[in-house]
């Protein structure tokens, strides 16, 4: 019978056992926080009617959509998730609680070229509080804590949270004239840090824009200060335009309340640069960076739309999300060595049986897993060397042997691995057995 070659389809990831571990460590840790802020989980499925997701997609994206026919049903993976919360909070709408804060993390697909660090399928991890008519700006300062508190618990201290508000872009853009050609100009300047200002400069003058109003639009963005300096200096500007003095209001309050919500100065500051190239965030947009490795680009952004589901309803829903791009990021943060997998087993104790009767080994085994303790039994047929190494090549930290003598004098003997000292344990007191493990 002719072998198939076994191999993986270019952008989907693999990973070995030992990176599982850290990958899920790091996505463990991003869902605790998320629940610690009050998010409700939400599963949406991977597959949706075409016709749900289109509704919002258009250009690229439905491009880069997985698109296929079941019998007469025109179906497609999902792309991101916020589309299907989109639809999940027009189609619950009676059934939810609002403000309704919900956090999602699962894997959306995309027909991308195949390269370096990019995906086709990739694990996403995103939250959102929607509004039900309305929703307050002081949700727009607590999700940088939630950003802050994720990425200090991943052991990262050296980060930057940066802020902006597009109300202040696109009111420059209405002063200036420049109104019916916001969208492109943003999406242009968003690219400011990827391909240089001289660049920038170059692809504004392609959509015709004169190189005065492109003085203008440098000369705003390239602002400095600290973050109450660009504040003032925006004030300055005498610009008399509703939105743009709506958004620095705007950016002044959140500034100033993330600080309230535990994130220190160091670790946030506005950059008049940030647009987010995504044309439905209308406010606050947020973008992080670690500061000595910024080829890594934006490892979680977001920001503030002003109506989540206007494609499946007439309710207007606002709300404010943020996401993490959570495979890339794994790969870029091993590919850099900046993580590391320090675990090669879940294992606490690994359980060798030396008898062919195994129900005492099952037994305590079942004892210990009621108090919590990852246990394995080791169940195949090898010497007993063989089975120490098992337990040293996968770093398991303790063993427990049991052969006849240890059953006949009713104690267990337990070997810390890495220090190599026994001990022998009643299997009475089994029952706190954590006493014995360090």
């Amino acid at each position: 019978m002719p072998k198939v070659e076994p191999r993986t389809l270019p952008g989907f990831m693999e990973l070995l056992p030992s990176e599982q571990i850290l990958f899920n460590q790091i996505k463990d840790t991003i869902e605790e926080t998320y629940k610690m802020y009050g998010f409700l989980p939400l599963d949406t499925p991977v597959i949706e009617l075409s016709e749900v997701l289109l509704a919002k997609a258009g250009g690229e994206t439905e491009k880069q959509m997985y698109r296929f026919n079941r019998g007469d049903t025109d179906l497609s993976l999902r792309f991101d998730l916020t589309v299907p919360l989109s639809k999940y909070v027009a189609k619950n709408y009676g059934n939810l609680s609002f403000p309704f804060r919900r956090y999602q993390i699962g894997k959306v697909y995309r027909g991308e070229r195949a390269q370096k660090g990019r995906f086709r399928e990739f694990y996403q991890c995103d939250i959102d509080i929607i509004g039900d008519g309305e929703l307050d700006l002081i949700n727009d300062a607590e999700l940088p804590s939630v950003i802050y508190t994720i990425f200090t618990k991943l052991g990262f201290s050296d980060f930057t949270i940066k802020i902006n508000n597009r109300k202040i872009l696109n009111g420059l853009f209405q002063s200036l004239g420049q109104k019916e050609n916001s969208v492109e100009i943003l999406r242009i300047i968003d690219k400011i840090d990827k391909i240089g200002k001289e660049n920038v400069v170059e692809e504004l003058r392609k959509i015709n824009i004169d190189d005065s109003v492109i003085n203008k639009i440098i000369d705003f963005i390239e602002i400095k200060g600290t973050n109450s300096e660009k504040i003032e200096k925006l004030k300055s500007l005498g610009i008399e335009n509703e939105t743009f003095n709506k958004g620095i209001e705007e950016l002044e309050f959140v500034a100033n309340n993330m600080s309230l919500f535990g994130v220190p100065e160091e670790n946030y500051m506005i950059d008049l640069t940030i647009a987010r190239g995504l044309d439905y965030y209308t406010g606050t947009v947020y973008e992080t960076f670690l500061n000595d490795y910024r080829e890594l680009g934006s490892i979680c952004s977001g920001g503030r739309y002003e109506n989540l589901a206007e494609y499946y309803t007439d309710k207007k829903l606002p709300g404010v999300g943020i996401s993490i791009g959570l495979t890339r990021l794994f790969y870029k943060l091993n590919e850099l060595n900046l993580i590391k997998t320090n675990k090669k087993s879940i294992s606490d104790i690994l359980i060798i049986p030396m008898t062919e009767d195994l129900s005492t080994a099952i037994r305590i085994a079942t004892k210990l897993r009621n108090q919590g303790i990852k246990t394995e039994i080791y169940l195949n047929n090898k010497k007993l060397k063989a089975k120490f190494k098992y337990a040293d090549k996968l770093e398991i930290p303790y063993v427990i042997v049991i052969g006849e003598d240890e059953i006949q004098n009713n104690v267990v003997k337990l070997k810390d691995m890495k220090t190599g000292e026994e001990k022998e344990i009643p299997m009475d007191d089994l029952d706190n057995i954590k006493l014995f493990l360090k």
